[in-house]
């Protein structure tokens, strides 16, 4: 790439189901220039999150679709090259949204400055940025674990799931996590400290659910849907609180599942146990983001809470690793290192 030239990853056409390399495109441009009060940022590290799959339709939903030719968006750590706003100076590090781009131009609204003497910069972009607040705001404020519940989260090994489970350790909680594969299942149980992990491969996953759980299950952390949300379900328990954050197992979807209508067994089952289920994205609780940062800052710096991170170099390598990610290839935070 010349240093002169800007290159951008661009939505093409819009997926019906998986998404395909043919729906990306690898532009060029020059580098921008920025006006008074703006700032011209460099792109470290993005972040590639499920919720881009959705991004990528033309469905209604809580926010805009991107359009045909314009750049994929994406939360990424930044480097201020060159600055016309007085708060700003080159090589300060901050949280942005620029999208999958190497160069962007931010009127500065949108930035957070970060101070990589606090923690690596890329974790703004996994356990202290979205990922990390969502999973803390989903439980905070509709799971709220009780000392001695059970609580069950599937996509375990991910970011938002492994955040999850490490806080309903902190609460006092019996945490089980549901991930795919042997080696994902022992990482969650031996690093971080889950009480019991069940591979959603196997076969007997209901069953081998259902054992991990003789108390029945108090929250579901739901981000996958699927036969997961099919093995919970029966399970829980009366009062039972589930925030559900995604449904990675149905983003793909373009046609309702086969079988019968299970509707009415759904809701008679919510009514019968009295469930609380809501749907919630991250800046539904905006205003509590400082608590989060405050105290998952801290839990970090004192080891209580660990994560991992599933780096791949190069922007141009995003559209694949990104398709990976709905097929759950990756194995912990995936991050594009950029430069």
């Amino acid at each position: 790439m010349s240093a002169k030239e800007n290159r951008r990853i661009v939505l093409a056409s819009r997926p019906e189901g998986e998404p395909k390399p043919e729906h990306f495109r690898l532009e060029t441009a020059a580098i921008p220039e920025p006006k008074d009060g703006e700032v011209l940022l460099r792109n470290l590290w993005m972040s590639l999150d499920p919720y881009m799959r959705g991004r990528m339709s033309a469905a209604k939903s809580y926010a805009k679709p991107v359009e045909i030719g314009a750049p994929m968006v994406a939360g990424t750590v930044s480097e201020v090259v060159k600055s016309k706003r007085p708060e700003y100076v080159p090589g300060d590090i901050v949280l942005s949204y620029t999208g999958w781009m190497d160069y962007a131009i931010s009127n500065g609204s949108d930035l957070r400055k970060l101070d990589p003497k606090q923690a690596p910069v890329q974790t703004a972009l996994g356990v202290l940025g979205m990922p990390g607040m969502t999973a803390y705001m989903g439980m905070r404020n509709i799971g709220m674990p009780k000392e001695g519940e059970t609580v069950v989260v599937a996509a375990a090994s991910g970011p938002v799931g492994s955040f999850v489970g490490q806080y309903s350790k902190l609460k006092g909680c019996r945490a089980v996590g549901v991930a795919g594969g042997a080696d994902k299942c022992k990482y969650i149980v031996d690093e971080l400290g889950f009480d019991a992990a069940i591979d959603h491969h196997d076969p007997d996953m209901a069953s081998k659910l259902a054992s991990a759980c003789p108390k029945g299950i108090d929250v579901y952390f739901e981000n996958v849907g699927g036969k997961v949300f099919d093995a919970v379900f029966p399970l829980l328990n009366q009062f039972g609180r589930v925030p559900v954050c995604g449904i990675i197992a149905h983003y793909n979807d373009v046609t309702p599942p086969p079988g019968p209508d299970r509707t009415g067994m759904l809701l008679g089952g919510i009514l019968r146990r009295s469930l609380t289920m809501r749907g919630f994205i991250v800046w539904d609780f905006a205003a509590q983001a400082n608590d989060f940062y405050r105290e998952a800052g801290q839990w970090l710096r004192e080891g209580r809470i660990k994560y991992r991170e599933d780096v791949v170099n190069g922007l141009e390598n995003a559209p694949e690793a990104f398709m990976g990610l709905l097929k759950g290839k990756n194995f912990g935070k995936l991050l594009v290192k950029i430069a």
